[in-house]
């Protein structure tokens, strides 16, 4: 499946990271929250994630 360019990902564990870079296959992803109010990066997540 071919990678998304603007899409970098290093989280081989995801269903949609590309095996054979560093990038997502998604052609878009749903960026979230974890806590009511983000003030950081670790306040984050990627929504898209699924695991293999």
């Amino acid at each position: 499946m071919q990678h998304n360019n603007s899409i970098h990902c290093t989280v081989t564990e995801c269903k949609f990271h590309c095996n054979s870079d560093n990038y997502c296959v998604l052609s878009e992803i749903n960026v979230v929250k974890n806590i009511n109010i983000a003030s950081s990066i670790e306040c984050t997540d990627c929504g898209s994630f699924q695991k293999k």
